[in-house]
């Protein structure tokens, strides 16, 4: 059962451990995780430089693959997929906001959103109508020509959460979404994926060290030297 009580969770990590190899010596990350996060779940992982927060992002978004234990996402173990079989379910299921945005300099707002679909059957039209609509959720309707070296910090990441979105994806992974705006546009954005997660059902997992947007979650989970801490903050 997941910790939103009947809600059927979407997520599932079951014995799951990552350690890396440096020479000789085995450097654990993240030890025996055993967790379930729910469909529309907004959840926040939290905990110090070198907890495992973004390694632990990056196993549920099928961007690494653990050590040992299972990483269910609905009905699939993404930890059992070859490398191939992985990018094609991150292009069907994941969407990625970053700190830095991560946008093509020389492409427009229109044409960054669009890049997701590129391998998708939509034809051209399909997918520039698909950007359109999702600039036009996150407000930028009137940005969608513009490059951006054209645009601010907080319409970047708008931009780059027009991506995240446009190919409607299972689950939305954030790592530090806020980490690089000022406070106004941080709240901005946070607003923008409390609509999401509120409005549109969205399933969102988030690291961040920003209180503010770990109080914008509904659920918190602390990590601590690969570990979970107890506490765990649920919001209505």
């Amino acid at each position: 059962m997941s910790e939103r009580g009947a809600v059927e969770p979407i997520i599932t990590l079951r014995g799951v451990s990552k350690h890396y190899q440096r020479g000789g010596e085995i450097i654990p990350v993240l030890k025996d995780l055993n967790f379930d996060i729910a469909r529309g779940e907004y959840l926040a992982l939290m905990g110090p430089s070198g907890s495992g927060k973004s390694t632990l992002l990056n196993l549920i978004a099928g961007l690494d693959q653990p050590s040992s234990g299972s990483i269910l996402v609905g009905d699939i173990d993404i930890a059992q997929l070859t490398d191939s079989e992985l990018a094609d379910w991150r292009a069907a299921h994941i969407g990625f906001i970053f700190q830095f945005y991560n946008l093509m300099p020389v492409l427009t707002a229109q044409e960054n959103v669009e890049l997701p679909l590129q391998l998708t059957p939509l034809s051209r039209s399909q997918r520039r109508e698909r950007a359109f609509t999702a600039l036009e959720l996150v407000g930028l309707a009137d940005r969608v020509k513009h490059y951006p070296s054209e645009l601010s910090g907080g319409q970047l990441q708008r931009v780059a959460i027009a991506r995240a979105i446009v190919s409607d994806p299972t689950l939305i992974v954030a790592d530090e979404p806020t980490g690089d705006l000022d406070r106004k546009s941080g709240e901005e954005i946070l607003a923008l994926l409390d609509r999401l997660n509120r409005d549109l059902g969205k399933t969102i997992v988030m690291v961040t060290h920003d209180q503010r947007a770990a109080d914008a979650a509904r659920a918190v989970r602390h990590l601590d030297k690969g570990e979970f801490s107890e506490l765990v903050v649920n919001r209505g």
